[in-house]
Protein backbone atom coordinates (compact mmCIF):
# COMPACT_ATOMS: atom_id res chain seq x y z
CA UNK A 1 0.00 0.00 0.00
CA UNK A 2 3.16 2.57 1.11
CA UNK A 3 4.15 1.77 -2.79
CA UNK A 4 0.97 3.12 -3.93
CA UNK A 5 1.42 6.13 -2.33
CA UNK A 6 4.63 6.67 -3.52
CA UNK A 7 4.22 5.87 -7.18
CA UNK A 8 0.78 6.70 -8.83
CA UNK A 9 1.32 10.72 -8.02
CA UNK A 10 4.88 10.13 -9.72
CA UNK A 11 3.15 8.40 -12.80
CA UNK A 12 0.81 11.27 -12.75
CA UNK A 13 3.37 13.91 -12.15
CA UNK A 14 5.03 12.64 -15.42
CA UNK A 15 1.82 12.79 -17.45
CA UNK A 16 0.66 15.88 -16.46
CA UNK A 17 4.53 16.87 -17.51
CA UNK A 18 4.18 15.62 -20.97
CA UNK A 19 0.87 16.92 -21.23
CA UNK A 20 1.86 20.17 -20.28
CA UNK A 21 5.20 20.66 -22.69
CA UNK A 22 2.16 19.73 -25.50
CA UNK A 23 3.73 16.16 -26.26
CA UNK A 24 0.96 13.81 -26.67
CA UNK A 25 1.01 10.51 -27.01
CA UNK A 26 0.74 10.90 -31.39
CA UNK A 27 4.14 13.41 -30.90
CA UNK A 28 5.95 10.46 -28.79
CA UNK A 29 4.85 8.15 -31.53
CA UNK A 30 6.20 10.65 -33.84
CA UNK A 31 4.35 12.99 -35.92
CA UNK A 32 5.08 13.89 -39.64
CA UNK A 33 6.79 16.59 -40.33
CA UNK A 34 5.41 19.93 -41.89
CA UNK A 35 5.24 20.79 -45.17
CA UNK A 36 6.51 23.81 -46.75
CA UNK A 37 3.56 25.46 -48.13
CA UNK A 38 5.05 28.37 -50.88
CA UNK A 39 1.87 30.10 -50.83
CA UNK A 40 0.85 30.61 -47.45
CA UNK A 41 4.10 30.41 -45.21
CA UNK A 42 6.32 33.22 -44.29
CA UNK A 43 9.14 32.68 -44.51
CA UNK A 44 11.32 30.14 -46.49
CA UNK A 45 15.04 28.57 -45.77
CA UNK A 46 17.02 26.98 -48.34
CA UNK A 47 19.47 24.31 -48.68
CA UNK A 48 22.21 26.68 -47.71
CA UNK A 49 21.09 28.76 -44.91
CA UNK A 50 19.34 31.71 -47.05
CA UNK A 51 16.33 33.00 -45.48
CA UNK A 52 13.30 34.46 -47.57
CA UNK A 53 10.07 36.25 -46.27
CA UNK A 54 6.99 35.93 -48.03
CA UNK A 55 6.04 39.26 -50.22
CA UNK A 56 2.27 39.37 -50.99
CA UNK A 57 0.75 40.76 -54.23
CA UNK A 58 -0.87 44.58 -53.73
CA UNK A 59 0.17 47.86 -55.76
CA UNK A 60 2.15 51.01 -54.91
CA UNK A 61 3.69 54.17 -56.13
CA UNK A 62 6.60 53.37 -57.86
CA UNK A 63 9.34 56.36 -58.19
CA UNK A 64 9.07 59.80 -56.19
CA UNK A 65 7.10 62.39 -56.60
CA UNK A 66 8.36 65.91 -58.32
CA UNK A 67 8.40 67.78 -54.58
CA UNK A 68 10.92 64.67 -52.67
CA UNK A 69 14.75 66.92 -52.51
CA UNK A 70 17.68 65.55 -54.36
CA UNK A 71 15.25 62.83 -56.39
CA UNK A 72 16.60 61.99 -60.15
CA UNK A 73 14.66 62.86 -63.65
CA UNK A 74 14.63 59.02 -64.08
CA UNK A 75 12.72 58.33 -61.19
CA UNK A 76 8.51 59.35 -62.83
CA UNK A 77 6.03 57.97 -60.90
CA UNK A 78 3.81 55.92 -61.80
CA UNK A 79 1.05 53.53 -60.41
CA UNK A 80 2.22 49.61 -60.54
CA UNK A 81 0.45 46.03 -59.62
CA UNK A 82 2.62 43.46 -57.87
CA UNK A 83 -0.02 40.79 -59.17
CA UNK A 84 2.33 37.35 -58.36
CA UNK A 85 3.38 36.69 -54.38
CA UNK A 86 7.45 36.22 -54.23
CA UNK A 87 9.85 35.24 -51.81
CA UNK A 88 12.57 38.08 -51.06
CA UNK A 89 15.75 37.37 -49.16
CA UNK A 90 15.36 38.88 -45.49
CA UNK A 91 19.45 39.70 -45.77
CA UNK A 92 21.79 40.39 -48.78
CA UNK A 93 23.30 37.08 -49.89
CA UNK A 94 26.72 36.63 -47.99
CA UNK A 95 30.43 35.68 -48.30
CA UNK A 96 29.44 32.31 -46.60
CA UNK A 97 26.24 31.54 -48.70
CA UNK A 98 28.57 32.69 -51.95
CA UNK A 99 31.08 30.39 -51.13
CA UNK A 100 29.10 27.26 -50.41
CA UNK A 101 27.92 27.27 -54.11
CA UNK A 102 30.71 29.01 -56.02
CA UNK A 103 33.82 27.68 -53.77
CA UNK A 104 35.37 31.46 -53.77
CA UNK A 105 35.30 34.50 -52.07
CA UNK A 106 35.76 37.58 -53.74
CA UNK A 107 35.05 40.34 -51.45
CA UNK A 108 36.83 43.20 -50.18
CA UNK A 109 35.32 43.79 -46.54
CA UNK A 110 35.81 39.78 -45.65
CA UNK A 111 33.78 38.08 -42.91
CA UNK A 112 31.23 34.72 -43.30
CA UNK A 113 28.11 37.51 -42.19
CA UNK A 114 28.99 40.53 -44.22
CA UNK A 115 27.42 40.35 -47.83
CA UNK A 116 29.37 39.52 -50.69
CA UNK A 117 30.54 42.22 -52.54
CA UNK A 118 32.72 42.45 -55.93
CA UNK A 119 30.61 40.76 -58.23
CA UNK A 120 29.51 41.22 -61.25
CA UNK A 121 26.27 40.69 -62.36
CA UNK A 122 27.16 38.10 -64.81
CA UNK A 123 29.02 35.80 -62.02
CA UNK A 124 25.39 36.43 -60.31
CA UNK A 125 23.64 34.83 -62.79
CA UNK A 126 26.39 32.24 -62.47
CA UNK A 127 25.51 31.91 -58.99
CA UNK A 128 22.10 31.75 -59.31
CA UNK A 129 22.36 29.18 -62.29
CA UNK A 130 24.30 26.67 -59.88
CA UNK A 131 21.92 27.20 -56.99
CA UNK A 132 18.82 26.35 -58.97
CA UNK A 133 20.59 23.45 -60.03
CA UNK A 134 21.85 22.22 -56.88
CA UNK A 135 18.05 22.38 -55.58
CA UNK A 136 17.17 20.96 -58.92
CA UNK A 137 14.29 24.48 -59.29
CA UNK A 138 14.34 27.42 -61.60
CA UNK A 139 12.83 29.70 -59.22
CA UNK A 140 15.49 31.55 -57.78
CA UNK A 141 16.55 34.62 -59.77
CA UNK A 142 17.53 38.42 -58.71
CA UNK A 143 14.24 40.57 -58.22
CA UNK A 144 12.85 43.35 -61.18
CA UNK A 145 13.57 46.59 -60.23
CA UNK A 146 9.85 47.12 -59.25
CA UNK A 147 9.58 43.89 -57.05
CA UNK A 148 12.81 45.61 -55.34
CA UNK A 149 11.15 48.68 -54.74
CA UNK A 150 7.75 47.32 -53.68
CA UNK A 151 9.53 45.57 -50.86
CA UNK A 152 12.15 48.28 -49.73
CA UNK A 153 9.25 50.82 -49.85
CA UNK A 154 6.82 48.25 -47.42
CA UNK A 155 4.19 50.07 -47.84
CA UNK A 156 5.64 53.60 -47.43
CA UNK A 157 5.77 56.71 -50.06
CA UNK A 158 7.78 58.23 -47.59
CA UNK A 159 11.89 58.99 -49.34
CA UNK A 160 12.97 56.18 -46.93
CA UNK A 161 10.90 53.25 -45.39
CA UNK A 162 12.22 54.52 -42.04
CA UNK A 163 10.22 58.06 -43.19
CA UNK A 164 11.68 60.88 -44.05
CA UNK A 165 15.00 60.65 -42.71
CA UNK A 166 17.55 58.18 -42.64
CA UNK A 167 19.88 57.14 -39.34
CA UNK A 168 23.13 55.25 -39.20
CA UNK A 169 20.94 52.87 -36.66
CA UNK A 170 18.62 51.93 -39.59
CA UNK A 171 21.15 51.85 -42.52
CA UNK A 172 25.26 51.77 -43.47
CA UNK A 173 25.95 54.37 -45.24
CA UNK A 174 28.05 57.67 -45.21
CA UNK A 175 26.65 59.82 -42.22
CA UNK A 176 28.98 62.58 -42.69
CA UNK A 177 26.15 63.41 -45.87
CA UNK A 178 22.53 63.02 -44.16
CA UNK A 179 19.95 63.92 -46.26
CA UNK A 180 18.43 67.56 -46.53
CA UNK A 181 17.37 68.61 -43.24
CA UNK A 182 18.36 65.49 -41.13
CA UNK A 183 21.09 64.61 -38.54
CA UNK A 184 24.38 63.43 -39.21
CA UNK A 185 25.07 60.13 -39.01
CA UNK A 186 28.32 57.65 -38.32
CA UNK A 187 30.62 56.67 -41.21
CA UNK A 188 31.95 53.21 -40.70
CA UNK A 189 33.92 52.85 -43.93
CA UNK A 190 33.08 49.53 -44.68
CA UNK A 191 30.60 46.83 -44.65
CA UNK A 192 28.40 45.37 -41.48
CA UNK A 193 27.42 41.59 -41.20
CA UNK A 194 23.72 41.34 -42.45
CA UNK A 195 20.82 42.23 -40.20
CA UNK A 196 22.65 44.30 -38.16
CA UNK A 197 20.58 47.40 -38.09
CA UNK A 198 17.26 47.69 -38.22
CA UNK A 199 14.31 46.12 -40.60
CA UNK A 200 11.53 47.79 -42.59
CA UNK A 201 8.09 46.67 -42.45
CA UNK A 202 8.52 43.69 -44.63
CA UNK A 203 10.98 42.50 -42.43
CA UNK A 204 13.86 43.15 -44.88
CA UNK A 205 17.37 44.22 -43.59
CA UNK A 206 19.92 46.58 -45.06
CA UNK A 207 17.59 47.39 -48.23
CA UNK A 208 18.71 51.59 -47.96
CA UNK A 209 22.98 50.50 -46.99
CA UNK A 210 25.45 48.16 -46.32
CA UNK A 211 25.65 47.47 -50.27
CA UNK A 212 23.96 48.42 -53.23
CA UNK A 213 21.90 45.44 -55.06
CA UNK A 214 21.54 44.29 -58.54
CA UNK A 215 18.66 43.59 -60.30
CA UNK A 216 17.43 41.81 -62.94
CA UNK A 217 16.73 45.01 -65.33
CA UNK A 218 18.18 46.58 -67.95
CA UNK A 219 18.56 50.75 -67.11
CA UNK A 220 16.51 52.78 -69.43
CA UNK A 221 16.12 55.80 -67.98
CA UNK A 222 12.76 56.91 -69.33
CA UNK A 223 11.60 53.21 -69.42
CA UNK A 224 8.96 53.55 -66.51
CA UNK A 225 7.34 56.48 -67.65
CA UNK A 226 5.29 54.36 -70.16
CA UNK A 227 6.12 50.90 -68.86
CA UNK A 228 3.32 48.32 -68.17
CA UNK A 229 1.17 49.06 -64.89
CA UNK A 230 2.03 44.88 -64.16
CA UNK A 231 4.41 42.45 -65.30
CA UNK A 232 7.02 44.95 -66.15
CA UNK A 233 10.29 43.13 -67.40
CA UNK A 234 12.23 46.15 -67.90
CA UNK A 235 14.24 47.27 -71.39
CA UNK A 236 15.00 44.85 -74.13
CA UNK A 237 19.05 45.96 -74.53
CA UNK A 238 21.18 48.05 -73.01
CA UNK A 239 24.59 47.53 -71.43
CA UNK A 240 24.10 48.41 -67.87
CA UNK A 241 21.75 46.93 -65.59
CA UNK A 242 19.70 48.54 -62.36
CA UNK A 243 21.68 48.80 -58.96
CA UNK A 244 19.07 49.46 -56.02
CA UNK A 245 19.86 50.46 -52.35
CA UNK A 246 22.91 52.26 -51.49
CA UNK A 247 26.56 51.25 -50.66
CA UNK A 248 28.37 51.94 -47.21
CA UNK A 249 30.53 54.79 -48.44
CA UNK A 250 27.64 56.72 -50.30
CA UNK A 251 25.31 59.77 -49.43
CA UNK A 252 21.81 59.35 -47.66
CA UNK A 253 20.47 60.78 -50.63
CA UNK A 254 20.85 58.06 -53.14
CA UNK A 255 19.31 55.35 -50.16
CA UNK A 256 16.21 56.76 -50.88
CA UNK A 257 14.12 53.91 -52.24
CA UNK A 258 13.38 55.40 -55.36
CA UNK A 259 16.81 56.19 -56.19
CA UNK A 260 18.09 54.27 -59.64
CA UNK A 261 22.04 53.32 -59.74
CA UNK A 262 23.66 51.58 -63.41
CA UNK A 263 26.03 49.85 -63.28
CA UNK A 264 28.23 47.87 -66.38
CA UNK A 265 27.56 44.05 -66.17
CA UNK A 266 30.63 43.02 -66.39
CA UNK A 267 32.16 44.89 -63.34
CA UNK A 268 31.88 44.72 -59.56
CA UNK A 269 32.76 46.75 -56.71
CA UNK A 270 32.94 46.60 -53.05
CA UNK A 271 30.03 48.61 -52.34
CA UNK A 272 27.36 46.30 -55.29
CA UNK A 273 26.01 42.64 -53.66
CA UNK A 274 22.81 41.53 -54.04
CA UNK A 275 19.90 39.49 -52.91
CA UNK A 276 18.08 36.69 -54.07
CA UNK A 277 13.59 36.33 -55.37
CA UNK A 278 12.42 32.75 -55.22
CA UNK A 279 9.25 32.19 -56.73
CA UNK A 280 6.62 30.02 -54.72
Amino acid sequence: MADKTIYIPVLLLFISFLMGCGITGTAIKGESKKIWDPQQDDVFINSIGMEFKLIRAGSFLMGSPADEKDRNSDEGIHLVEIKDPFYLGIYEVTQAQWRAVMGNNPSCFKGDDRPVEQVPWNDVSVFIRKLNAREATDKYRLPKEAEWEYACRSGTNSPFSFGNCLSTKEANYNGNYPYQGCLKGEYLGKTLPVGSLRANAFGLYDMHGNVGEWCQDRYDKYYYFSSPSHDSRGPATDACRVIRGCGWYLPAYLCRSAHRGIYGQDYGCDAVGFRLLRMP
